[in-house]
């Protein structure tokens, strides 16, 4: 699910550059946002010419949107079922961009923003090609301060090149199915009676 998220968002973004060259999305076109290379040395990071490299470089849990009771589902026909809670994951995006001309670069960056500034809630309705397991994703601009650069860029081993960052809200890993509970069915009927 996380590789499909990721792969969602990048083939938006390539479609609305490709948009705002004035192609269709049958035209032939290399795409700008890109992901980096898996088969790279260990010890540094390359990001790709004349492209927007997409690096996933955090997932983090989310709690707050967990249940009272985390370990129950009911279903839309009223039907209780046992479990396991799910797990809300957001995505920490960085966006770097390599072009030998740096306001090329910049160029890419801004129309990132002005999209997702244009499209912070994506779903079924506005993104009918959203992976079904996905009900929607929220994708919101984070600021780092300079220190947290510094370190996430001495993570990478890479030098420094503009970029965004952006956290994806919620990626939801939900158990199918679950065994049915008598007991739970009869105590939630009993809360809605």
């Amino acid at each position: 699910m996380i590789g499909n998220t990721l792969v969602f968002l990048k083939n938006r973004l390539n479609n609305h550059f490709r948009t705002l060259a004035g192609g269709s999305l049958n035209d032939a076109w290399e795409d700008k946002v890109v992901f980096i290379d898996g088969d790279q040395k260990p010890d540094s990071i390359a990001f790709k010419l004349g492209a927007v490299s997409l690096v996933l470089f955090h997932i983090e849990q989310e709690n707050l949107l967990r249940p009272a009771d985390p370990y129950v589902r009911v279903s839309a026909e009223g039907v209780a079922t046992k479990v396991q809670p799910d797990i809300c994951l957001n995505l920490c995006l960085l966006f770097v961009a390599k072009f030998k001309d740096y306001e090329q670069g910049l160029h890419y960056l801004s129309s990132i923003i002005q999209y997702f500034q244009a499209n912070k809630r994506l779903d079924r309705q506005n993104a009918p090609e959203l992976d079904k397991s996905i009900d929607h994703l929220v994708v919101e601009f984070t600021s780092l301060s300079i220190s947290q650069q510094n370190e996430l860029w001495g993570l990478l081993r890479a030098g420094y090149l503009p970029s965004l960052t952006y956290k994806v809200r919620t990626v939801i890993f939900r158990q199918e199915g679950g065994a049915p509970t008598t007991a739970v069915s009869e105590q939630i009927r009993r809360g809605l009676s």
